[in-house]
């Protein structure tokens, strides 16, 4: 009922832990897919050691995650080291890659592919890392990153991760479409900030994070929506995620794959488990078969 396709690699279900969340080390790997993700998603790694932002890093609510935690990582070649390949775990494996300039993407990617994840994420959007170049805002530079990564991935899809903060997202998934992309992950978080009134200054260390959360939610559905009317490649649907009804919410946008991140601090490790049990009751009540059948449907 829940088995999905994502260009060309089978999940038992499209729920897909999302980066930055857990998915560190072989054993974490193992855990999340043991407790019933349909894939795992790796800690973005980058050409080197980072040890990201001072704390404080995070804040949460009762509909707002927050963090500027700086992209920390142990750098492409010590994962390397640890992991050693990435096709024997209990799920399929998206490794995701980052660079400061757009050689390094490819540099990092050959390595990243060395290692035989079943997709490589390319995440040209995170909030509070300074690139130096706008890769994510800039249609002709996010084809450029994207055209390199695809010459360094070999046979391996990769999917590119977008920003919401951008005028028109459409554009930028069009032109990494074009460029050889296999599919877009969307979104990354929005550029927020909160203030405590007592000390009179903004929480976060860095001041501003990037905010998820199922406060982001609708501005993921909107993102998917208009990236499903643009693109043909398949769209891992990220954002908010939190439960059942959010899952189908997106896959009726057009999402392929649930990315589900924030959504383990609101409902603990066992989410991917509930996610699917609440997408399956759905579909039984409004007899749904698989997937495919309500995949993009609010367009219509």
């Amino acid at each position: 009922m829940l088995v999905t396709n994502l260009c060309g690699v089978e999940l038992r279900n499209p729920t897909i832990l999302a980066s930055g969340i857990l998915g560190v080390t072989k054993e974490s790997v193992n855990r999340i897919g043991n407790l019933g993700a349909g894939a795992v998603t790796l800690k973005s790694l980058c050409h080197e050691v980072r040890t990201g932002n001072p704390n404080p890093t995070m804040f949460a609510d009762k509909s707002v995650f927050m963090n500027a935690v700086g992209l920390p990582g142990q750098g492409i070649d010590n994962a390397v080291k640890d992991f050693k390949i990435l096709d024997n775990l209990s799920v399929p494996v998206i490794g995701s890659i980052y660079g400061y300039k757009i050689e390094q993407f490819g540099q990092v990617t050959k390595k990243m592919a060395s290692l035989k994840p079943a997709l490589i994420e390319v995440d040209i959007s995170c909030p509070h890392l300074d690139y130096g170049k706008p890769y994510d805002a800039d249609p002709k530079l996010a084809a450029e990153v994207t055209k390199i990564v695809k010459k360094n991935a070999g046979k391996i899809p990769i999917s590119i991760k977008l920003s919401p903060n951008v005028h028109d997202i459409k554009e930028i998934a069009h032109a990494a479409e074009r460029a050889g992309a296999d599919a877009i992950t969307a979104i990354n978080t929005v550029t927020a900030m909160v203030i405590d009134i007592d000390a009179k200054k903004p929480i976060l260390a860095n001041k501003m994070g990037g905010m998820s959360g199922p406060a982001l939610k609708p501005i993921a559905v909107r993102c998917v929506y208009e990236i499903y009317e643009t693109v043909k490649i398949p769209i891992i649907g990220t954002g908010g995620v939190t439960y059942g009804k959010d899952a189908i919410e997106m896959v009726m946008a057009g999402s392929t794959g649930v990315g589900i991140g924030s959504g383990i601090y609101y409902r603990g490790l066992n989410i991917f488990k509930k996610v699917c049990k609440e997408m399956r009751d759905w579909m039984k009540k409004n007899k749904v078969k698989n997937l495919n059948e309500i995949r993009g449907i609010a367009h219509k």
